[in-house]
Parts: structure tokens; C-alpha cells; sequence
């Protein structure tokens, strides 16, 4: 028990190079962007990165931190491929490991209860198992015999998250309509980092809210880190919607001018310069 709270670059301090990180969120959706950045503005690289990719994947990708994905897509939402996770693959910037999303959640779901392997119908009769040849099937011990991809676990040395609020304890709370799988994220890891909307006490975490809404255990949870607005420019409903049109400009920058002016300084300074952007297009 105790506080975790910490920053950012707390956070990021407690990562090395050739991690394996999963990164939660849903494409374009509750990505914790923040501590991307901060993981962007280290020195940290060589990761093999586990996601239902958005963003993150993209600026990471981009960025030539990673070693190798594991993903079951990388999608902007309303961009359904992400251009600079694509100019990245096209260059063969990093090796790839793409299953479906169901054996995905599967892989994550081993891992957070600490199995070699979880059994699933997904894969089977599919190009899933020409792709990946390592994979390997499963035949039922019981009387029907029916074979299964064994989907390996998906083991993470470290997990970050965006929920809508936490406690210094490390409880996280998800107030919008779908959870994604970011509890598995934190379970399957060694060491999971929670960004959040905003910290408050522990009790105000049950008020006028379904007890579904309480995703994340502080057992699970490593770092608590307050980050308003720290899922931009990805959506944290019901908070705020994807910022879809600073998502286009994103889309349309090349790599190094997208850097240049937007991530050159602390999360501070991205905070200005997206609001500078945004008053030079409203004049």
C-alpha cells in the first residue's frame, strides 16, 4: 500500500531499453500519451511493444524505438491505417508479430494469470498460422478433441495505462463505455504505470458510479501519475472526444517537423504548443 504517486519522468526512470511494454488503450482511444511522450523524450529503445495500436505504436515506430511489435492492429480510428507506423514497416524499421484480437486478449489473459498458454478458437483455418509460424496447436484431453491455437502468454516487464481517475493508492477508475483490456495490460505486467485524468481520494472513487467502473487494483499498480488531458490527442470519454482535427495535422506532418514543434520540450511545452496551434488556426 502506501502512495504511489510519481511523475512522468519518475516513470519513465524505471524503464531500460529492450523492455518488453504494453501500452493499453484501443487505437485512436484512451492511448496514455503522456507517458508516451516522456518515454519519447528518454534515451530508451530496442522495446518489443505489446498494443492494440494507435498513436502510440505510430510515434514510437516512428521514433525507431522499437525492436519488435506484437499487435493485433495499428489504427487511427478514423484513419484506419496509421501512416507513420506504415512508413516505419515499410522500411523495415522493426520485426512484427501481428495476431488476431482475440488471441490478443488471450496472450495478455495467460500472462496475467501466469500461464505458458491460453487455449482459443481464434487462429484456426486462418492466415494467422502461416504468418506466425512459431505458433503451435492444442488438441482438447477430453472426448471431443477439438484443436486450438495455443496462444502464447503475452509477459510484459512493464504496462502503461490512461484511466479516467485514481487514488495515490493506485485504483483506477474507467468512466467511459468500453474498459478495452487495460486491466489485463496492468496484470500481465511486472510493473504497471497508471496515468490518470485526475487523482482523488479513495471514497470519491465509489460515488455516483457503477462498482463496475473500478478497473484497475492497486495491487495491480506500480505508479499513479496525474496527467489532465494526457490521453490528447486520442479520446478519454467522457472526458473529452479525439482532438481529430490536431489527429490530421499529426497524419499529415512528416516525422521530424512533427517532433520539431511539438515534442521538443516537457509536457508542459506540448501543452503550449498545441494550444498555440490551435489559436493560429482560429484567426
Amino acid at each position: 500500500m502506501g502512495d504511489k504517486t510519481m511523475t512522468a519522468e519518475e516513470v519513465v526512470s524505471r524503464l531500460a531499453s529492450g523492455m518488453t511494454l504494453g501500452i493499453g488503450g484501443w487505437g485512436s482511444r484512451r492511448k496514455p500519451m503522456a507517458l508516451v511522450r516522456a518515454l519519447l523524450r528518454s534515451g530508451i529503445g530496442d522495446l518489443t511493444v505489446v498494443s492494440y495500436g494507435g498513436p502510440d505504436v505510430g510515434m514510437l515506430a516512428a521514433a525507431g524505438r522499437i525492436r519488435k511489435l506484437v499487435t493485433a492492429f495499428v489504427t487511427l480510428d478514423s484513419v484506419p491505417l496509421e501512416p507513420h507506423y506504415r512508413a516505419a514497416r515499410e522500411r523495415g524499421g522493426f520485426e512484427l508479430t501481428e495476431v488476431d484480437e482475440g488471441m490478443f486478449q488471450w496472450g495478455l489473459r495467460a500472462a496475467a494469470q501466469r500461464l505458458p498458454f491460453l487455449p482459443v478458437r481464434a487462429g484456426i483455418g486462418s492466415d494467422v498460422m502461416r504468418v506466425n509460424p512459431e505458433l503451435r496447436t492444442v488438441t482438447s484431453p477430453y472426448a471431443d478433441g477439438e484443436t486450438f491455437t495455443a496462444m502464447p502468454a503475452l509477459r510484459l516487464d512493464a504496462a502503461l495505462v490512461h484511466v479516467n481517475r485514481a487514488d495515490r493508492l493506485g485504483n483506477g477508475q474507467c468512466l467511459g463505455p468500453d474498459p478495452y483490456f487495460d486491466d489485463l495490460f496492468c496484470e500481465a505486467a511486472d510493473a504497471a504505470y497508471v496515468s490518470c485524468e485526475r487523482i482523488v481520494d479513495t471514497a470519491e472513487l465509489t460515488k455516483a458510479a457503477a462498482p463496475q467502473s473500478l478497473l484497475l487494483k492497486r495491487l495491480a499498480v506500480t505508479g499513479v501519475v496525474e496527467a489532465p488531458e494526457g490521453a490528447h490527442f486520442t479520446s478519454c470519454a467522457p472526458e473529452y472526444g479525439r482532438d481529430e482535427e490536431f489527429q490530421r495535422l499529426y497524419t499529415a506532418t512528416p516525422w521530424p517537423e512533427f517532433t520539431g514543434r511539438f515534442l521538443g520540450g516537457d509536457e508542459a511545452g506540448y501543452r503550449t504548443a498545441v494550444r498555440e496551434w490551435r489559436k493560429g488556426r482560429e484567426r
